[in-house]
C-alpha cells in the first residue's frame, strides 16, 4: 500500500524483505541501500551499520542481500528478521545513498516492505521531492507496544552517506591531506636522506570501493574533538546557533521521556500511577512557525500537518512515538539552509492521550544541528495539571537563530485546546479547528 510521508503501519510479518528501488538510465546515479540499528536514537557502535561493505549484523537480524536488475529498474535489498532484533534496539533506520550524483536525478525512488515468507507487499513509500540530496532516510522499522511498525520518513541529506551516518552516531574517517612543509631558510650543506617510500595500505574488506567513507576503526588517527555540548538552564537559557556552528544543514529537535516513580502522596501520586500503568501514553511534538513573509502555521501530527523540509515552512515532523525513552522519541527537523525564511519557531509538546498532565514525566529536549554543537536541556518537573508545554522559542536575530529554553507548562481554560492555549500565551494569532490523527 502507498504511504504518505510521516504515516505509519503495523508490520504483521516476522521476517521482512526491504526493497529500495529506482529506474536506471543514462546519467542516473547508482543507489545503495543501508540500515542502522538504533538504541535510544543512536547506534551502539559502528557494527550497527549494515551496508554493502558490512553486509550482515552480528545478531543476524539484518542482512544486505545486494542488487537485482529488472527491465529498466533496479532494487537493492535488505532482509530483516524482526524476531532476532536485540531487545536494546528500538528502531531500524532504512536509508539509501547515491553514488555519482544526487537523488534529484534518480527517477522512481521508492522503498517497499514485503513479507519475506509469502512476498506480499506490506508497505510502500515513494519519494517524489528529492533535489540535491545524496543520502535519504526512506523509512524506519520501530517497536510499538510489543509489535513492529513501519514509518515513511523521506528525510534527505546533502552530505551523503557520511552525513547520515554521523547523524546517528557512526564515526567516519575523513580523508587527510599531507601537511605542507614550511619554507626552507637555507639549503643544507649535505643532501638530506630521501624519505622512505610510503608503505602500500593492506587491503581490507571494510574499505568501500565506491568512495563512501567506511566506519572508523579503533586504530584510526586522533581527530579534533567535536564541539562541546551546550546545556541550557534557567540561569543561562539562550544560545546562538551561529556561535555554535549551526548555520546550515538539518537540525533535529528530539524529545525523549521516561516515567518517574510515583511520588509518595496526593493527586500527583495517583496521576503518576495512572500514567505508568497506561499502555497508550501519546505525547506529540510540534511547532508553531512564523515566516519572514508573514505566513504562520503549525507542524504537528494532529491533522496530519507534518510540514516539509524542501518548501515552506522548511520544518518537518518525522513521525509519532508513544514510548519516548525506549525508541528514538519524537523528532522534528528544521532546514537551516533557509534561516532567512524564519521569523520565529515555537517548539512544543502536548499530551494527545493516556494522561491528563505532565506530572511524573522526566524529559530531555535536544537540538542537534547537522554542523555544530548539540544543545539540550531538561524539563523541570511539572507542578500543575498541564497537558501542553512550550519547549523552546527560536527567533531570527539578524540572520542568526537564537534558541531560548522555555520549559513552560500551560493550563488551558475549560473548553480551550492545548494548541489554542499556546497560541494565546505567545500571541501567534492563528484560527483553530478540531482535528485528529
Amino acid at each position: 500500500m502507498g504511504m504518505l510521508k510521516g504515516a505509519n503501519i503495523r508490520i504483521p510479518a516476522q521476517v521482512v524483505r526491504i526493497e529500495v528501488g529506482w529506474r536506471t538510465g543514462p546519467g542516473v546515479p547508482d543507489v545503495d541501500a543501508s540500515a542502522l540499528l538504533l538504541a535510544a536514537g543512536k547506534v551502539r557502535s559502528d557494527a550497527d551499520f549494515v551496508f554493502y561493505n558490512q553486509p550482515s549484523h552480528a545478531s543476524g537480524a539484518v542482512r544486505h542481500e545486494g542488487k537485482r536488475p529488472a527491465g529498466d529498474g533496479v532494487t537493492d535489498t535488505l532482509t530483516v528478521d524482526l524476531r532476532a532484533v536485540e531487545g536494546a534496539v528500538g528502531s531500524i533506520v532504512l536509508a539509501a545513498s547515491a553514488d555519482g550524483g544526487s537523488f534529484g536525478r534518480v527517477p522512481g525512488l521508492h522503498i517497499r516492505v514485503l513479507d519475506a515468507g509469502g512476498g506480499a507487499e506490506l508497505a510502500r513509500f515513494d519519494s517524489r521531492d528529492a533535489t540535491v540530496e545524496t543520502a535519504f532516510v526512506l523509512g524506519e522499522l520501530y517497536r510499538r507496544q510489543g509489535e513492529w511498525k513501519f514509518r515513511a520518513v523521506g528525510q534527505g541529506y546533502d552530505s551523503g552517506l557520511a552525513g547520515l551516518a554521523t547523524d546517528y552516531g557512526i564515526t567516519v574517517d575523513e580523508p587527510r591531506q599531507a601537511p605542507v612543509p614550511p619554507p626552507r631558510a637555507a639549503a643544507p650543506s649535505a643532501p638530506a636522506p630521501a624519505p622512505a617510500a610510503p608503505r602500500a595500505a593492506a587491503s581490507s574488506p571494510t574499505v568501500p570501493s565506491r568512495g563512501v567513507p567506511a566506519p572508523a576503526t579503533p586504530a584510526a588517527a586522533s581527530r579534533p574533538a567535536p564541539p562541546a555540548k551546550v546545556t541550557l538552564t534557567k540561569d543561562a537559557p539562550t544560545v546562538s546557533l551561529a556561535k555554535q556552528g549551526g548555520t546550515s544543514g538539518a537540525m533535529r529537535v528530539n524529545l525523549n521521556w521516561q516515567m518517574l516513580r510515583p511520588v509518595a502522596t496526593g493527586w500527583g501520586r495517583r496521576l503518576s500511577q495512572a500514567m505508568a500503568a497506561s499502555t497508550s501514553l501519546d505525547l506529540d511534538l510540534g511547532a508553531l512557525f512564523e515566516l519572514s513573509d508573514g505566513s504562520k502555521g503549525v507542524v504537528q501530527a494532529l491533522g496530519n500537518s507534518f510540514g516539509s523540509l524542501r518548501q515552506p515552512p522548511y520544518i518537518h515532523l518525522d513521525g509519532d512515538d508513544r514510548t519516548g525513552a525506549v525508541e528514538s522519541g519524537e523528532n522534528l527537523t528544521i532546514n537551516l539552509d533557509h534561516i532567512n525564511a524564519f521569523r520565529r519557531i515555537l517548539v512544543f509538546v502536548t499530551i494527545y492521550e493516556g494522561a491528563r498532565s505532565f506530572a511524573g514525566l522526566n524529559a530531555t529536549v535536544t537540538l542537534q544541528p547537522q554542523r555544530g554543537a548539540a544543545i539540550d536541556f531538561a524539563l523541570d518537573e511539572c507542578t500543575v495539571q498541564s497537558n501542553v508545554c512550550a519547549l523552546a522559542l527560536i527567533t531570527n536575530n539578524g540572520g542568526d537563530l537564537v534558541v531560548q529554553r522555555e520549559a513552560r507548562y500551560l493550563v488551558p481554560d475549560r473548553g480551550v485546546s492545548p494548541q489554542r492555549a499556546l497560541d494565546q500565551a505567545y500571541g501567534w494569532g492563528l484560527r483553530w479547528t478540531p482535528g485528529r490523527k
